[in-house]
């Protein structure tokens, strides 16, 4: 199932200047669109599509009549930011929104290279600066995305790594996070979330700590669904869910009370100098988690993790 090697076909260095835009095809056909240009608040890939090309995520607020949900402007495409870094926001950071928001934050590419063929590598490194422009955290992400004739796979190894003192607040809202179509939505359309204990639907699986988590849906008639991978090694495995009816969907490795008020408020310190490095898998696939075989995916991919 999965590739056993890359060819190298094309090398993109931009350390100089990154583009607006760095466009990602996969065995010939476009798969994603890497987004950072200066109106942009903290990058993010979109659109995301199934091997056959359906769009899986929501096209507002980067397309306009749409016909979509216009709520949540910061939801865009498939991104990584957090709400609470030494009290900034990252999250909720839309240009829309941060006019309003004296607290906000912004995450700025410094580099990104492509490297392509069977399989797609995109090397980016990222400053998360306050509002006074101070850089908080350094991130270092390699995007690893594959194939195979159903599939579309995405790895995220992910280091982050503090400049001063930094403190994670308790807060759900965070932090690897896509933005589904309307179509595939739970709310709307008769969705379906499922984790891997078996738990669906959101008020089963919303804020509730899992391996893995599906969500399935409607996409132009078909049968389609995402299901997100918490590797063993992260911090905090397994982690919490932050995944809403309404087409959020994400995991959360910084909130704790936030989602279980059983548990205590923890705010997560880390020093000065010292790293957190995350790794998670994206799987879109054809069907339900049964039929992609998702459990047995996970296990797979898990034991090297």
């Amino acid at each position: 199932m999965y590739l056993k090697s890359c060819v190298l076909l094309v090398t993109l260095s931009l350390s100089a200047q990154v583009p607006d835009k760095i466009d990602i095809n996969i065995d010939g056909k476009p798969f994603t669109t890497f987004w950072s240009g200066a109106e942009v608040n903290k990058p993010y890939l979109w659109p995301l599509r199934t091997a056959d090309g359906k769009v899986i995520t929501r096209r507002w607020p980067m397309e306009q009549d749409t016909g979509e949900s216009h709520d949540h402007p910061h939801h865009r495409g498939l991104w990584f930011s957090y709400d609470d870094v030494n009290g900034i926001h990252f999250w909720g950071n839309d240009p829309s929104e941060a006019a309003k928001d004296p607290k906000t934050g912004k995450i700025v590419v410094q580099k990104a290279s492509l490297r392509g063929g069977k399989v797609q590598t995109l090397t980016t490194d990222f400053d998360w600066k306050g509002p006074d422009g101070k850089v908080v955290l350094r991130e270092h992400r390699i995007t690893t995305i594959s194939s195979d004739p159903q599939l579309r796979i995405m790895d995220f190894d992910i280091t982050l790594t503090t400049v001063g003192k930094v403190v994670f607040g308790d807060t759900k809202e965070g932090a690897f996070a896509i933005r589904l179509a309307d179509s595939m939505t739970e709310k709307k359309h008769g969705g379906e979330m499922v984790n891997a204990e078996g738990a669906r639907g959101m008020q089963n699986v919303w804020g509730k700590r899992s391996n893995w988590v599906d969500y399935s849906g409607m996409v132009d008639g078909e049968k389609v669904g995402v299901a997100m991978f918490d590797a063993p090694s992260n911090p905090r495995h397994p982690v919490y869910w932050h995944a809403r009816d309404y087409g959020l969907f994400a995991l959360d490795p910084f909130g704790q009370h936030a989602f279980d008020p059983s548990q205590p408020i923890s705010d997560w310190t880390v020093d000065a100098g010292k790293s957190l490095r995350f790794r998670w898998r994206v799987v879109i696939h054809p069907g339900d988690e049964q039929s992609a075989h998702i459990a047995q995916l996970y296990d797979k991919w898990s034991t090297k993790r």
